[in-house]
């Protein structure tokens, strides 16, 4: 049975925020809180190599059932990254203002280049999967939501429209106004206008370096906003790799780096986590379905 839409509103209580609520932390996770209150100041690294020989035999087979709904690696990588949040609610968690908050619904951001040229600029795309979306819902809104921006060389509104307002301030006024934005951050009241369609506001930032042919690398987090964790997928290749019975077979592997925020749960935690996505890697159909329907992977 399909768990509740992570859309569902909860009722609010004292203590929350608009976009998440309260989580009364164990006594550690509270002290550290306080003691490193700086989300840069607990970041850890993670670097991994993920085999992706079931995905690419998945994709071929259904891009050549359906030619006009490309589906890539990244598609996949989104949807596999949204099922995992939905099965590990402490994934959707951040510290701000020395207190533990699990979001109110699960999102995921990237950034796309308008064009692939070294002065083109980037646009900042945010994905809010429901619990119904399968691969092919999400993959449709990426692809039509990134052929929207690219269709104009500037910002078209939304978030980056707000950053160009920003930055034609003068320099004191930019200044200050930074400053009063940063202190509404800390007590959770930035307006919506300032938080709806910032990445730096989502469960995970990706970054897709696989499609401009780069590996993949560490990246930091921000103190700014309430994201906790950052991942890059690097380029796809071949690489020898032994099998469980010992013999040796040469796989296609994705290269994953990912940046957490120590805070919001433990390496146990993490590594579970982890064995999840390759797990939807090994097997492809689970991004078929409804991201509220459970996996049914045993750790």
């Amino acid at each position: 049975m399909a768990r509740k839409d992570q859309t569902s509103k909860r009722k609010r209580k004292r203590g929350d925020r608009r976009d998440a609520r309260w989580v009364k932390a164990p006594g550690l996770q509270t002290v550290m809180g306080y003691l490193l209150p700086k989300r840069t100041d607990c970041e850890v690294y993670l670097n991994d190599k993920i085999d992706a020989t079931e995905l690419m035999r998945y994709l071929e087979k259904r891009n050549a059932e359906h030619p006009e709904y490309k589906t890539t690696i990244f598609h996949c990588a989104i949807t596999g990254l949204a099922r995992m949040v939905r099965e590990r609610p402490l994934m959707n968690r951040f510290i701000q203002g020395y207190r533990l908050y699990e979001r109110n619904e699960i999102s995921l951001s990237f950034v796309a280049k308008r064009r692939f040229a070294d002065h083109a600029e980037e646009t900042l795309m945010v994905l809010v999967p429901k619990d119904t979306d399968t691969i092919t819902d999400i993959s449709r809104k990426i692809v039509g939501d990134v052929t929207e921006a690219r269709k104009s060389e500037h910002a078209t509104g939304g978030i980056d429209e707000i950053l160009d307002h920003f930055a034609a301030l003068p320099r004191p006024v930019l200044i200050l106004a930074i400053r009063i934005i940063r202190w509404l951050d800390f007590w959770g009241i930035n307006p919506k206008v300032l938080t709806d369609g910032d990445p730096n506001y989502t469960t995970i930032l990706c970054s897709n370096l696989g499609s401009i042919k780069c590996p993949s690398v560490y990246h930091h987090l921000n103190n700014y906003g309430t994201n906790s964790i950052m991942i890059t997928i690097g380029t796809l290749h071949k690489e020898e790799v032994i099998m469980p019975d010992g013999s040796k077979q040469i796989r296609d592997i994705v290269d994953v780096g990912a940046t957490l925020d120590e805070r919001i749960a433990d390496g146990f935690y993490f590594a579970r986590s982890l064995k999840l996505v390759k797990h939807i890697f090994a097997h492809p159909e689970l991004l078929e379905l409804p991201l509220g329907e459970p996996s049914g992977f045993t750790y």
